[in-house]
């Protein structure tokens, strides 16, 4: 049968016979993935079609390849080694093995798993649009009142012209023929388990169903188009940098009539130039003079709701806080609770003073029956005078100005 080399050419009839794969690649039953592909590769070469011109070598070449493929794939080689062929794909007859009458091995499963019966088609849905993100920038005030604001974006959007179905006006989308309408092809395979059904996505209409045989013009079958849109978009008093407003469905629409995405709104605050915010709670530091520390003040201090004054208290320390409830942040998820505004006392040590100032303090220590002491003669000190009195003063050590001194330092 052609050719003087001796050997039996290899035809369709003959691969038939169902050589032992471990036969055809000519290794042993427990041979490594690395002897597996040494021996195919040497094979390969010696039988490709574009290499060996015998008779039969394109059948022979096949044969090999087929092996290769269930022998390189550890599942499909365990299945070979346990149920031969028939756990691989061989031929058999309808409802051969232990699960006859059911229809397949996968629509057993669908029994049990509650999946569909047999026959029954399932079409896929068209895919949904993306979700898309906006950021959108707040003022300090406009994010702890609350605001609406309008925001512009560009997006895909349903086509006006086809409704959304990508068909040309007149016409509508007709039943894949490829698929019958399920969306899916089925390959089914005879094992001594039963019949093992294979479910892919059909190609021709992508999982859909439904084909356009006439597309529309406006959208060129896609059933939407590039548009750009405007929307109100209601922020909520006390939102914070870095929150999400979910807005469903506002997103890109989907291809041919697919459900729409979302569209997340990402907000970002300005910073307040005097408060500090920390969730629902304000803070602000208030700067007091010693006397005012001392004698007590009356002192504004700004608001979400604007400027408010606060009594300072005569011989407020510094540190102290001053807590003003219910003028801080409005909490989102508890209406109409506030968190609170927290005054923090800065008393400030003033870094140089006056002659009278001096000499103001140097009598309050008197009074305060500090005890005296004197700078050394290489001191600099950081509160002498501006004006009169420049001269050599005794100088009270541990008063008041001392302390100042050390605040300073």
């Amino acid at each position: 049968m052609g050719g003087s080399t001796g050997r039996l050419p290899y035809t369709r009839s003959r691969m038939a016979t169902e050589r032992d794969y471990y036969d055809i690649l000519g290794v042993a039953r427990g041979a490594s993935d690395d002897e597996v592909k040494r021996s195919f590769r040497r094979l390969a070469q010696q039988w490709h079609p574009d290499v060996n011109t015998e008779t039969g070598a394109d059948d022979r070449f096949k044969e090999i390849n087929e092996a290769y493929q269930v022998l390189s794939d550890p599942q499909r080689r365990q299945a070979y080694d346990l149920f031969g062929r028939v756990g691989v794909g061989g031929t058999g007859g309808e409802g051969y093995g232990p699960f006859a009458g059911f229809g397949g091995f996968g629509d057993l499963f669908d029994s049990f798993f509650g999946g569909q019966t047999a026959g029954a088609t399932r079409r896929g849905r068209p895919p949904a649009g993306a979700d898309l993100r906006y950021d959108l920038r707040l003022t300090f005030d406009e994010a702890i009142k609350g605001v609406e604001k309008e925001i512009s974006f560009t997006a895909m959007a349903r086509c006006d012209r086809c409704s959304g179905s990508g068909a040309a006006p007149g016409t509508s989308p007709v039943t894949c023929p490829q698929c019958g309408g399920s969306g899916e092809m089925r390959q089914v395979r005879s094992t001594m388990l039963g019949q093992m059904v294979n479910v892919t996505m059909c190609g021709r209409c992508r999982g859909q169903g439904r084909i356009i045989e006439s597309a529309c013009g406006a959208c060129a079958g896609e059933g939407r188009v590039e548009r750009k849109r405007s929307l109100r978009v209601s922020v909520p008093a006390g939102i914070d940098e870095g929150h999400q407003i979910r807005l469903s469905g506002e997103g890109e629409q989907g291809p041919r009539g697919g459900p729409p995405g979302n569209l997340y709104v990402v907000t970002h605050v300005e910073p307040h130039p005097a408060l500090r915010r920390q969730e629902t709670e304000l803070y602000f530091e208030l700067p007091l003079s010693i006397s005012q520390a001392a004698l007590g003040a009356r002192l504004p201090v700004p608001t979400p709701d604007g400027e408010e004054f606060v009594d300072v208290k005569p011989g407020t320390q510094p540190g102290t806080e001053i807590r003003l409830r219910g003028r801080g942040v409005p909490h989102l998820r508890r209406s109409g609770q506030r968190g609170d505004l927290h005054v923090l006392v800065d008393v400030r040590v003033p870094a140089r003073l006056t002659g009278r100032q001096r000499e103001l303090l140097e009598a309050f220590a008197a009074e305060a029956g500090e005890r005296d002491g004197a700078a050394g003669p290489d001191h600099t000190d950081p509160l002498a005078p501006t004006g009169a009195g420049a001269g050599a003063r005794r100088r009270r050590k541990g008063g008041i100005r001392d302390r100042l001194k050390d605040a300073i330092s």
